[in-house]
Order: C-alpha cells, then structure tokens, then sequence
C-alpha cells in the first residue's frame, strides 16, 4: 500500500477521495478479521493463524474484485445520466428550458466560484454544444477497466499489513495484536492524510477515522460479519 508505483497507479485513475474510501473499506475488512482471531488462534494455534490468513487474504481479494467491477459500473451510469442529461437538452422546447436542465445538475458545483452571467454564458455554450455534436456511445472504456483494477487492488494491499507480523513473529497471539496495532495506526494514517486534503485538524481526523472505524468493526462483528 505505501509502494510508490502502487500510489502513481492508483492516483493517476482515482481521486482523492475514492482512494482513500477503498482504503478505509479495506482496513475495516481486514480487522474485522483480525479483531475477531483472537478466540480461533487461541483454540488452533499457528494452524488457526495460517487459516486466518488465508480468509483475510481471500476475503479482500474477493472485495477488491466486486469493489473494481462496481467502479466500472458506476462510470458507465455516471456517463449514462449525462447522456440522458444531453437528450433532454436536444429536446428541451427553448434554449432557456434546456439551460435551466443544465443549470440543475451544475449551479450546486459552481454558484459559490461565479456570478449569475458567468454562469448563465457557461450553461448557453454547454447547451450549443449538447445540441450540435454527435452522441456518443456510453462503452467501458479503458480508464474505466484501469479504475476498477485500481480500486480493487488497493483494499486487497490492505490485507498486506495485517498478515506481515505472522511472518516474523511465531507467537500467533503476539502477532494478532501487533497486526491490530498496524491496522488501527493505518486507519489513524488514512484520516490524518484525509485531512490534508481537506483542510480539516489532522490529529482530529485521524481520531475521528480510528474511532469510526473501531465503531464499525464492532457493529460488523456483532452482526455476525
């Protein structure tokens, strides 16, 4: 997850904020499994840890797959309710009926950066344009397939730190606990790094991402996930 070409690869077709809900998804998977080893490892031993290790990896790779076919899909429909955004505009009875269609899907984004002209001349240009190039076909496309594969490999890298220590550790019960303290640092890590990007109190934010995520992988637990 901290490899460099990882990172390139997942930042060049994921924004920030789609990286950083893949990696949150993939750490609370993760500890939902490793919070909840304790009693299997006790019972097992190194045969339970290796079991364990095998449902962790599996399980995350399983999510990294749908999670990646998800994003696909969810670009498709993104352009697809354009496309029909684009329809109505050609078949609008006026310029001023088909500029107030594009003015509900864009004055939420833009109101608060530009004046009412601005807008007003943004919104006649998108629908000159709407109206007078060709409609294309809504296909996946290949940034779509390289999202999907990024996605999906970044909450499969979460599985990474938590089966490191039963590398190095032989105590299963030690290695447990070391893996919970890496995944719990990370989920902290996540918040504070989240929190560059949006201008909210680091410390704060990483606190706030630990706790809801400890939140969650109780309840996920408690649900019988």
């Amino acid at each position: 997850m901290n490899d460099a070409r990882t990172g390139k690869f997942a930042a060049k077709y994921l924004d920030p904020g789609s990286r950083m809900g893949e990696i949150l998804f993939g750490l609370i998977m993760t500890l939902t499994f490793t919070l909840g080893a304790g009693m299997v490892i006790q019972d097992e031993g190194r045969a339970g840890a290796r079991e364990m290790l095998i449902a962790i990896l599996g399980c995350n790779l399983a999510w990294g797959v749908i999670d990646g076919i998800f994003y696909v899909l969810g670009r498709i429909f993104e352009r697809g309710r354009m496309l029909r955004l684009r329809l109505k505009a050609r078949a609008a009875g006026s310029s001023e009926q088909a500029r107030a269609l594009v003015a509900d899907e864009l004055d939420e984004l833009l109101w608060r950066v530009t004046d009412d002209g601005t807008r007003r001349s943004l919104y006649d240009t998108i629908v000159q344009r709407m109206r007078s190039d060709p409609m294309p076909l809504n296909r996946v496309r290949k940034d779509d397939i390289l999202g999907g594969l990024a996605a999906g490999w970044l909450v499969f890298a979460c599985s990474f730190p938590a089966v490191l220590p039963f590398f190095f550790i032989d105590d299963p019960q030690l290695a447990v606990r070391v893996s919970n303290v890496l995944l719990l640092a990370l989920l902290f890590f996540v918040g504070y790094r989240f929190a560059k990007d949006t201008m909210a109190r680091p410390w704060l934010t990483g606190a706030l991402f630990l706790f809801v995520g400890i939140v969650l992988v109780a309840a996920t637990i408690a649900l019988g996930g």
